[in-house]
């Protein structure tokens, strides 16, 4: 099978998409001949022209409004936010209109939108352009959470966000964009709401979201040379959630780790922690661990390495869980 690059993959489920629908629009800052502050959009305003590929106003939050009136009005809007961390001057129109306007009207209101916007961590960039913000989303019902981690998950995923009449919130990451993997050229779509097994194990279950997700892959082969047989879930959407995929391995392994750069206060670790409570409480032979983020504003440069999560942390984490 061919090998494409993550980002690559993006622009390649959106140009289909939009060859296969007219009603598709993208808009956003610097997406026009720019093709993107990442170069994802690249080519498409060439093949689309500018009245599907529209360069927005410096303003978020009014490039958010119009996509998701073009939505209801029956388009199908791709906004994206240059960095997630600016998705906090949008928050109004998607949490508390696009995610909420079908229960408004009894479900007879489609807002087909999805927001595109990458998380910007371990770049350097310090506390305004590196956060991680996929549990504010989280917490607003009425929104669906995909975060890929493969170009294979990032295309099929997005081009099952494009087609749903809900409100979509597509989290990709930066580093992730140059990664390569094996992407099929026939169509096919990826499923919200089920995680995918990684690599499977006996001793613990780590759940690792996006980038965490390599990281995790490099821990567990390194603590297979001890003998830790590590079982690696990546949830791909966290709206829906794959509860059920979660249990089922906590109850094999008795262990659970959860590990992402977000915060570690009220990040999708405490939610994922809860559920494996919940549902698989008898079969725990020791406390659920966190491998997050700090809880304090992310530095510049270099000591952005003290605040994110790592593989060495992962590690440390599994052994202070084996020898609970």
């Amino acid at each position: 099978m061919r090998q494409i690059t993550y980002s690559q993959a993006i622009n390649e489920a959106i140009r289909e998409e939009m060859r296969r629908d007219p009603n598709i629009v993208l808009l956003g800052q610097d997406i026009g001949s720019y093709g993107g502050t990442f170069g994802v959009y690249r080519d498409l305003f060439e093949e689309f022209g500018e009245e599907r590929v529209r360069d927005g106003p410096l303003s978020e939050a009014a490039t958010a409004g119009f996509g998701i009136g073009l939505a209801i009005a029956g388009m199908r809007a791709i906004v994206e936010i240059e960095f997630m961390d600016f998705s906090t001057l949008v928050l109004d129109a998607i949490v508390n209109q696009a995610a909420k306007m079908r229960y408004f009207y009894g479900g007879k209101l489609k807002v087909p939108v999805v927001i595109r916007t990458p998380a910007a961590t371990k770049l350097g960039l310090g506390a305004q352009h590196s956060q991680s913000l996929e549990a504010w989303f989280m917490h607003s019902p009425g929104l669906r959470i995909a975060m890929p981690s493969t170009p294979r998950d990032a295309k099929g995923l997005l081009k099952t966000a494009i087609r749903q009449d809900d409100p979509v919130v597509f989290i990709e990451h930066v580093r992730l964009y140059a990664s390569k993997g094996e992407v099929p050229e026939d169509e096919y779509l990826e499923p919200f709401g089920k995680a995918r097994i990684v690599r499977e194990g006996s001793d613990v279950t780590v759940v690792a979201v996006a980038m965490m997700v390599q990281e995790a892959m490099q821990a567990a082969e390194e603590l297979q040379k001890e003998g830790i047989s590590a079982e690696l879930i990546d949830p791909r959407t966290l709206a829906p959630l794959d509860r059920e995929t979660i249990v089922r391995s906590v109850e094999k392994t008795g262990r659970l780790i959860v590990t992402h750069e977000a915060y570690q206060t009220a990040g999708i670790g405490a939610e994922i922690g809860q559920i494996a409570q919940e549902g698989a409480f008898d079969y725990l032979v020791a406390p659920v661990k966190r491998v997050a983020g700090k809880d304090q504003p992310i530095p510049c440069g270099t000591l952005q390495e003290k605040v994110f999560p790592n593989r060495d942390r992962i590690i440390e984490a599994v052994r202070d869980l084996m020898a609970s």
